[in-house]
């Protein structure tokens, strides 16, 4: 039997071959770095909160050079935010973010100035992603302008006392009816759990805090089970 050797390929985008996307939401390139070489990430998240945390300028000389190391280490795409308030300068800078590389999604908050915004990148050919979404009827309009993606936010929704699960569970099933081509970019996942629940109702997109992916990839049965493993492969050597 020949077997054709793997190419690299076979295997730089594992995930969309089955629509799973994951994103890892930070904007430490430290941790980019040592997620992303493995595959299973399709790019990166960011918004001004994160950044304030890092104690990164929130500019877009700052951003734009994130995003280019999120592209050398493998991201295929990164999420930059804009700010502003008004629709005005959130264009001009979401403008200016789209320039970097087509790549780049321009995250506009879901504000009667931000679907303006919005508006205005999408029919200049820019990628958007819809953020702060808290309300499945909010899935109307970003389905109108043909939003690339919507970010709703599970854990401040739950906080607010929605029941973030129903409405996004209700976000995809809107988008499954009408036929649009919107991802749900699911964020604020606080659990493990609640990544299964939301996964289970349809959902394929997610963006993970660092300790999720974390606890994700280190399932402590599982490294009890594989350290067992190599104790007995050891011992049973000749």
């Amino acid at each position: 039997m020949n077997i054709r050797p793997v190419e690299k390929s076979d295997i730089q985008n594992p995930t969309s071959d089955i629509g799973l996307r994951l994103y890892i939401d930070s904007p430490d390139p430290t941790i980019w770095q040592h997620y992303l070489a493995g595959g299973l990430f399709y790019g990166v998240t960011t918004n001004p909160k994160l950044l304030f945390e890092a104690g990164i300028a929130n500019t877009v000389e700052n951003l734009t050079a994130l995003a280019l190391t999120a592209f050398d280490l493998g991201a295929q795409e990164i999420h930059l935010q804009t700010w502003g308030g008004k629709m005005k300068p959130m264009l001009a800078t979401g403008r200016q973010f789209a320039a970097i590389d087509p790549r780049v999604s321009v995250k506009v908050p879901i504000t009667e100035e931000g679907l303006l915004c919005a508006r205005q990148l999408i029919e200049e050919g820019a990628k958007v992603t819809l953020t702060a979404v808290h309300a499945s009827v909010q899935i109307l309009p970003v389905l109108a302008l043909g939003a690339a993606y919507a970010a709703p936010y599970l854990g401040r929704m739950n906080d607010s006392g929605l029941d973030g699960l129903d409405e996004i569970t209700a976000m995809q099933q809107i988008i499954n009816n009408l036929g649009g081509s919107t991802r749900l970019l699911v964020a604020s996942i606080r659990s493990l759990s609640d990544l299964a629940a939301i996964a289970r109702r349809g959902c394929n997109t997610f963006t993970l805090l660092p300790g999720l992916v974390e606890e994700l990839l280190r399932n402590p049965q599982t490294l009890a089970a594989a350290a067992d493993f190599e104790e007995k492969a050891a011992n049973a050597r000749p």
